[in-house]
């Protein structure tokens, strides 16, 4: 049944999932009943980051019954610098009051702890009287308003730590890295993973949050599909931790203490507060020409003086910023999916979001808040779909189906816009942008009106809209 469905639905370039015989003999441990129609909404999650965690939590706040596969064998620990914007603070707030919780007990507020600043900074990192040695006592400070607790950091780890709290046990399976998709029986859907265990999602649906090198996505446009992978933007992220206290004697109270992002030709640097002020987060982005193949890991060991090099004709300012961090520090490939875009987020009964549909670089600072909107998104789809398959001919195949398509319908512009306006932002602070070269007031025009369309999104729209395309998939 559910093939023949996706044979009439799947574009031609799709391939077919891969199919096993459905089992004739109750003995079968595997097999399942003939109808799935009576049985309750069962939801599988591939991936427990953010995004899968924020969406579990949503679904299971409308008693939906939901088991997440992770592929790590114990959460992370590692991970970079996030903050989130009011608009996803608000859409958190929708999925479940207390993820809002779990932000405020990790989070760092911006600038004075009393009086916060909820501003974002830009100025001018590159140009400079070589004899001087301050050169930011002359040159503009933009402030971008953000909005109350608009830009508050914290580290990924430490936000998932706390969500994760909020599991019951029994939810999270971990050690389960996804190998494939079949079809089993009528409704079904069998996930076999590379350990050679088998999961069954009884009622078939299937929501791949499994990140960047997502293997649903993988499932769902094919492994030779060059959309089905991300790709090498060409620029590399530097990271460091510098103690505040040294920061603080280097650069002065305010300037550590608060964010401030400096632009230039072909790099910028960004540095916000992180542990609660006790550490200064620092980020340098440079171009690489370099190719950056998928197989080897993203983050890899370099040294301060690899990407000092990369700044030693910038400001005094900048100098001393990079001076600062430790003499060995991570350097991350930074990918997106701009170059191939996935034509879709759903195929039959099994979608992608967050990262897993659509990665984006981390200019705009706003990949994890796009992918909460997808969690606040499809947990109000998967509660019509509830709703929908309790009333007399509520046709649970036909309305999961009809649910990831509005979801793909819906979300797709939207997330697609971010991930090129986000490669389009690293262009503006990098002096690349062919409207704003190096001038550092039409950069700061453009990226306020693309942020202002980041934060100030209607919600109450989008799910309006969702509702709408779902009744329209579902013929009702």
């Amino acid at each position: 049944m559910l093939t023949s469905i996706l044979s009439r639905l799947r574009p031609s370039w799709l391939p077919p999932f891969q199919t096993n015989p459905t089992p004739t003999t109750s003995q079968d441990p595997e097999a399942p009943p003939l109808d799935i129609e009576d049985e309750p909404l069962e939801i599988a999650i591939i991936g427990c980051g953010i995004i899968g965690a924020i969406l579990s939590l949503g679904l299971l706040a409308k008693n939906i019954k939901v088991t997440v596969y992770e592929q790590a064998r114990s959460p992370p620990e590692t991970g970079a610098g996030i903050a989130f914007t009011a608009n996803a603070r608000r859409c958190m707030s929708m999925i479940d009051q207390r993820i809002v919780d779990c932000v405020a007990a990790v989070a760092t507020t911006n600038g004075d702890p009393s009086n916060p600043n909820n501003n974002m900074h830009f100025v001018d990192g590159y140009n400079h009287d070589p004899d001087g040695l301050d050169d930011m006592t002359w040159k503009k400070l933009y402030a971008l308003a953000t909005g109350p607790k608009g830009f508050e950091g914290c580290h990924r780890a430490h936000f998932l730590e706390e969500v994760m709290r909020l599991f019951p046990g029994g939810v999270v399976k971990l050690g389960k890295r996804l190998d494939r998709v079949e079809d089993y029986g009528v409704g079904k859907v069998l996930l076999r993973f590379c350990d050679g265990s088998v999961g069954r999602a009884d009622a078939g649906p299937v929501i791949g949050c499994d990140g960047i090198k997502s293997r649903v996505r993988e499932l769902i446009l094919g492994e030779g599909n060059p959309a089905s992978y991300p790709h090498y933007t060409h620029k590399v992220a530097y990271r460091g931790l510098v103690p505040m206290e040294e920061a603080t004697a280097r650069l002065g109270h305010y300037r550590a203490h608060n964010q401030h992002m400096y632009g230039g030709p072909n790099a910028h640097v960004l540095h916000f507060p992180v542990a609660k002020q006790t550490l200064m987060n620092v980020v340098a982005f440079v171009t690489d020409p370099d190719d950056w193949p998928l197989d080897r890991s993203m983050s890899q060991l370099a040294t301060k003086n690899e990407v000092a090099g990369a700044f030693a004709d910038w400001g005094p300012t900048v100098r001393a910023i990079i001076d600062l961090l430790p003499v060995e520090l991570e350097k991350w490939g930074v990918f997106d999916s701009l170059d191939y875009p996935a034509p879709t987020y759903s195929r039959g009964r099994v979608c992608i979001a967050g990262d897993a549909a659509h990665a984006s670089s981390p200019h705009h600072g706003a990949g994890a808040g796009i992918g909460i909107e997808d969690a606040l998104a499809l947990t109000a789809l998967l509660d019509m779909v509830q709703s929908r398959i309790k009333t007399p001919g509520g046709r649970k195949t036909v309305a999961l189906q009809a649910a990831f398509a509005a979801f793909s319908a819906v979300r797709r512009e939207r997330s697609q816009w971010l991930v090129r306006s986000s490669r389009e932002a690293c262009e503006i602070y990098e002096w690349n942008d062919p409207h704003c070269g190096s001038d550092m007031d039409k950069g700061y025009d453009e990226i306020k009106r693309r942020s202002h369309k980041i934060w100030h999104f209607d919600i109450g729209s989008m799910l309006r809209q969702l509702e709408v395309e779902y009744r329209r998939h579902f013929g009702a």
